[in-house]
């Protein structure tokens, strides 16, 4: 029986990102307040995933060797370093988050049955990686504040109370939705980069949260006049108006779950594609309130 376990490690580092063959206005425009002399630093956890069979003894990895292993090879290199410095990888190409998993992934795989690499760079950007080339996945976290109703309009406030309970309350209600992001590409191998951090950042607000933030989706967002906006067509709505101009940064849009509440999420898998809803096929994604 194959099984996976996962260990946490954590480590202290700075970067900076910077390439000496561009300018200092082109660094400025292409990394931002990254590029800043002499570079920041972040709390970095680390999540080592293995797998293989349950041995006699209960285990995948002796989970004392495995901590040895990661602080070994990796942990105690990097804690309280420059990442730009502290490895050779990092003379080619710069210490991304995405980078930076593929990289300790390299210098684990060697000693552990890797199957996945989780580094989070801060608790709203986080990369994946699983040892597929130069192939990784980021994904960043931000949020909305929306009130949504949800009710068919051709049923009765009863008929529409028995499917959706209190949900279908005539005033609606609200949720601070939290929304994740995961896009796909082949890290870049100079800049260490699978796609524009902040031209993603820029393509979320637009198309997501600045027409969701503080509306009544029903009635603000035209595609929900004739949708119910449950979790599950809402996190898909957002798939759709995510997929094209994620694909035009040059990557692909792997993974939106959006968390409704504590108790409820869902998630969308997009790597095939996103297909609309049959009941709205005829109504094209809006993008409202774009700078």
């Amino acid at each position: 029986m194959q099984c996976v376990i996962n260990r946490r490690a954590e480590f202290s580092a700075s970067h900076r990102y910077w390439l000496p063959e561009l300018d200092d206005q082109t660094n400025r425009e292409k990394f931002g307040n990254c590029g800043r002399f002499p570079g920041h630093g972040h709390n970095y956890v680390l999540y080592v995933s293995l797998m293989g069979e349950i041995d006699s003894y209960g285990m995948v990895e002796n989970l004392s060797t495995v901590k040895g292993v990661i602080k070994q090879e990796v942990t105690s290199q990097l804690d309280y370093s420059h990442l730009n410095d502290v490895w050779e990888e990092f003379q080619q190409s710069l210490p991304t988050t995405e980078n930076l998993a593929r990289v300790i992934w390299q210098r684990l795989k060697s000693h552990l049955p890797l199957v996945k690499i989780q580094l989070f760079e801060h608790p709203r950007l986080w990369a994946e990686y699983q040892g597929n080339l130069m192939e990784a996945t980021l994904t960043i976290q931000t949020h909305f504040s929306a009130a949504h109703r949800l009710a068919l309009p051709e049923l009765s406030l009863e008929e529409n109370t028995k499917i959706y309970g209190k949900c279908a309350r005539i005033h609606g209600h609200g949720h601070n939705y939290h929304l994740e992001v995961s896009v796909t590409g082949d890290i870049d191998p100079r800049t260490g980069m699978l796609v524009d951090l902040g031209a993603l950042q820029q393509v979320v607000k637009d198309y997501v949260v600045e027409p969701f933030d503080h509306n009544f989706l029903n009635k603000d967002i035209p595609y929900f006049a004739q949708v119910v906006p449950t979790a599950e067509n809402i996190a898909l709505y957002i798939a759709q108006l995510l997929q094209n101009p994620i694909r035009e940064l040059g990557a692909e849009l792997d993974q939106v779950k959006l968390i409704e509440s504590p108790n409820n999420s869902c998630e969308i898998y997009c790597r095939q594609g996103v297909q609309p809803l049959k009941s709205s096929s005829n109504i094209e994604p809006i993008l409202v309130g774009t700078h």
